[in-house]
């Protein structure tokens, strides 16, 4: 398998930096007004951000969600089916302006070499014209099937990394974060849109370093890698994320998005382990480029 059809499998799954908030008191914190648009690898860090960005103290958060499953949650399938019920909404929100936050997930259209990023480019011209000083962020969903699918058709993780050329697929995940993601998608819409604040969030990073982490037995709570929402890293074969994992992706969210100090905030993840150390090494380890 080549490596440009990595891209291919990432999609399926599916702001220069922001202006963060200053560090404020709880009553000062304003929060922001957002558009979030994604698949079911996007939308639980969308949804639970309210409750993590309430607890901090960011009492006027507000957050549109727009959702639709698999490839039909991209970017360019939002844009391209302009009679669907959700291209209206997410156009109905960013036509009444205000919007200060749009994010997406990755993905692109199925010719990754002449179109990595026509959807975004889209949605970020159209916002645009309602609302000038949105800032832009695109939240990097993990590999799917990480024990592969049972016909075959995917191979495990593992497997998949060492087709491609790479040892694991933490390498393969960092190569697609960093090279395809931030240079062929953050880079080329920068040149598009210079005055716009484009970031990117590594969700993906919670899934693999959790998962390892289980593998090692360094997780302080009873964790299966398969099985029910709470007590699991994966709730099926695709590799839909289990609440240990929701919780570790939407604090890393609330870093990239308002700038809060993990070491000291005191959200109760619901977890004996440390998630906030995990989701503040992932924060501290991401592209500073691309914060």
């Amino acid at each position: 398998m080549k490596l440009s059809q990595i891209f291919l499998f990432f999609t399926v799954l599916s702001f220069f930096s922001c202006d963060k908030v200053e560090e404020l008191t709880p009553d000062e914190a304003p929060g922001s007004n957002m558009l979030l648009i994604g698949n079911s690898f996007f939308r639980p860090y969308a949804s639970n951000l309210e409750n993590v960005a309430l607890d901090a103290g960011f009492s006027n958060h507000n957050a549109n969600v727009v959702f639709r499953g698999g490839e039909n949650g991209r970017p360019i399938n939002f844009w391209n089916d302009s009679n669907s019920a959700e291209h209206q909404e997410i156009k109905a929100i960013l036509d009444g302006g205000g919007i200060e936050i749009f994010g997406m997930t990755s993905g692109a259209d199925a010719d990754i070499e002449n179109n990595t990023f026509d959807g975004h480019r889209s949605w970020i011209a159209y916002a645009l014209q309602n609302n000038p000083e949105v800032s832009i962020f695109i939240a990097i969903p993990p590999i799917d099937f990480p024990a592969g699918e049972t016909n075959g058709t995917r191979p495990d993780w593992q497997t998949f990394a060492e087709e491609n050329g790479f040892n694991n697929v933490k390498e393969l995940y960092y190569y697609y974060v960093n090279y395809i993601v931030h240079k062929q998608i953050v880079d080329p819409l920068r040149v598009e849109f210079p005055s716009t604040k484009i970031f990117t969030i590594p969700t993906g990073w919670a899934t693999f370093n959790l998962a390892e982490m289980n593998q090692e037995g360094l997780l302080l709570d009873q964790i299966e890698m398969f099985g029910p929402k709470p007590t699991s890293i994966f709730t099926d074969e695709k590799g839909h994320q289990g609440q240990i994992v929701i919780e570790t992706g939407t604090l890393v969210w609330l870093e990239a998005i308002y700038d809060v100090d993990l070491t000291t905030n005191s959200y109760e993840t619901g977890f004996t382990t440390d998630l906030h150390s995990i989701a503040n090494e992932i924060s501290s380890n991401h592209d500073s480029n691309y914060k």
